[in-house]
This record gives C-alpha cells, sequence and structure tokens, in this order.
C-alpha cells in the first residue's frame, strides 16, 4: 500500500525525532545545572549548539513559558529574547510525553514567518521539573528522509464555496464558444492528448480554453484559447510522440473520456460541467460542476458513472 502525505508526514517526524532525542536530553541535562543562571545557560548553549543538528536556535524557557536564556544561534548569542513569553506558542500547547521529549508539530515561525518545527526537552533538577530546553528547526534546513508520497488512486468529493451551492437554481448554463464548437475542440484535445506528448489537460468549459502540460516541457503550462481549440492546425506546433508506456490511462480510453465530458457539460442547463482535468500519468479524472462541487475519481470509475449517476433518472 502507498504511503499517504499523512504516512509521510509521520515517518519524517518520527525520523527526526530519533536523532534529536538523544542529544537534546543530554545538552539539557548540562542546562539544569545552571538553572537560574542567564549567562551560564548562554554559555553551555553556545559551546554545544553544534550537538543539535539542523538547529537554527537553542533557548531555555521556565515551565511557565517565559524565556530564561537567550537565543543562541549558529553565529553566537542573539540578545533581546531574555524574557520572552512564549507560553501561546502553538508547541507551548501541546502535551509533552511522559518520556519527557516533545518534537512538536509545524507551526509558522514569528520572526522569519516560516514554516518551522520546535523541540522540547523536560530539565530536571533535584528530581522536579524547573522547565524545558528547546530547539527551533528551520523546515528548509531539515533532511528529508521519506519518499515523495503519491496522490491516492481513490475517489474523492470536495465541496466548493456554499455561496454558489446555494444559488445553484438561480443559474442557467449559458452557451460558450466551446460549446458551439465542442466536437472539434475535444477531437483537437484527443490528439494533443494522445499523439503529441500532452500528458495534463485542464479544459474550462465556461471559458472555453484548456491549459495543458507537455512530457517535454512539463514545468511550464500553456493556454490554449477558443481559438485555438478551434483550428486543427495548433496541433502542428507539438511534435508526434508516441504514447508513453506507463501512462496509467490506455490510449483508446481518452477519446471515452472526452465524450463523457461533452455529456456532462451538455446534458443539463442547471447542473453542468464547469471544468474538468485529465492527467494521464496519475490515471485520474477530475470534474467541477456548477455547484461548485468537485470529484477525482480513476478514470475506469469515471467511465462506469453514466448520467443518472450524475443528474440522476
Amino acid at each position: 500500500m502507498k504511503a499517504s502525505w499523512k504516512d509521510s508526514i509521520y515517518l519524517q517526524r518520527e525520523e527526526l525525532a530519533r536523532i534529536l532525542r538523544e542529544p537534546m536530553g543530554q545538552l539539557a541535562g548540562r542546562c539544569a545545572s545552571a538553572w537560574g543562571d542567564c549567562a551560564a545557560l548562554d554559555a553551555i548553549l553556545v559551546e554545544h549548539f553544534s550537538s543539535i543538528e539542523h538547529c537554527s536556535y537553542l533557548y531555555c524557557m521556565g515551565t511557565d513559558g517565559i524565556q530564561i536564556s537567550n537565543n543562541v544561534g549558529q553565529q553566537g548569542i542573539v540578545p533581546g529574547h531574555l524574557g520572552r513569553d512564549r507560553s501561546q506558542r502553538p508547541y507551548m500547547k501541546e502535551a509533552v510525553p511522559a518520556w519527557g521529549f516533545l518534537l512538536s508539530d509545524a507551526h509558522i515561525s514569528l520572526l522569519e514567518r516560516r514554516p518551522s518545527l520546535t523541540a522540547l526537552q523536560v530539565m530536571s533538577r533535584d528530581s522536579r521539573t524547573v522547565g524545558y530546553l528547546a530547539a527551533d528547526f528551520d523546515l528548509r534546513n531539515l533532511p528529508v528522509t521519506s519518499e515523495l508520497y503519491e496522490e491516492p488512486g481513490y475517489w474523492r468529493q470536495v465541496k466548493g464555496d456554499p455561496a454558489i451551492r446555494g444559488a445553484v437554481f438561480q443559474q442557467h448554463r449559458v452557451e460558450s464558444p466551446m460549446d458551439r464548437n465542442m466536437d472539434q475542440a475535444l477531437a483537437i484535445l484527443e490528439e494533443l492528448l494522445t499523439q503529441c506528448g500532452v500528458f495534463q489537460c485542464q479544459i474550462h468549459f465556461s471559458s472555453s480554453q484548456a491549459t495543458i502540460w507537455t512530457v517535454e516541457d512539463p514545468f511550464r503550462y500553456r493556454i490554449l484559447d477558443h481559438e485555438a481549440l478551434s483550428d486543427p492546425d495548433i496541433c502542428l506546433i507539438y511534435p508526434t510522440r508516441d504514447y508513453p508506456s506507463d501512462a496509467a490511462i490506455p490510449q483508446n480510453d481518452i477519446k471515452l473520456i472526452l465524450n463523457a465530458l461533452k455529456s456532462l457539460r451538455l446534458t443539463d442547463p442547471t447542473f453542468y460541467l464547469r471544468m474538468a482535468s485529465i492527467n494521464i500519468f496519475n490515471g485520474m479524472v477530475s470534474v467541477t460542476f456548477s455547484c461548485d462541487g468537485s470529484h477525482y475519481m480513476p478514470h475506469v470509475e469515471f467511465l462506469m458513472k453514466g448520467n443518472s449517476f450524475w443528474f440522476g433518472a
């Protein structure tokens, strides 16, 4: 089973916690011996800063979240943070596990306004908890230890703007230039998808345009307006390519998908298709209707749904 984005986050956090827990515990023990002495705490944090890999800042806080040391960064002491109240920061509102180490959820840092993590290590003195050693990490500086997740291949439905849904019965589809030239526009898109290296397209029926991505230049999109979608010559500027052997959507199914999209656009004047997308490598089709509801589903499942599914008997 392929990892979801939540699984990937869990694995990444688990590995980071494994790397940080032991050195944070050791440094906390050193800081506990100098508790209450800001200058001594600063000196310890400076001396052992390099022991906490990938760290941006180290500091110490009391159990009330009030900072009792300065910030210490790669360049040394960063003054101006002694006495800072961090009690309302997200990481201070998370429960520290019984073993005394917490790697917080990601949050936006106050100073840099960037996604960050904070590790907290409980500090004890004379068998009494006196505060925390804290380490801030900029997500940009952290190593990625998990594989990039893949989009799930099951059907997902996303509700859109409630204002649009509430007014759906007050609207009526207005014929667009693409509607009047539907067969030719879809024939051009079929050619581009099956013969010219286009692997993803978003079709905007209401505004009569399509956005396409090609395997030869995947990082840049191209917009085909109504004029381009009315002129088969547009296919001349996209070189012929073999259909990708690793595409999840079979070549012959592209025409079936486009015909089904045409039906969803033209069948009902109130509930009608506004936008759709096809990605041949994901194997997914997405559709967004006039009620602003969106559906993402495997192409096989999409082709199994007839008009009665979408519009009722």
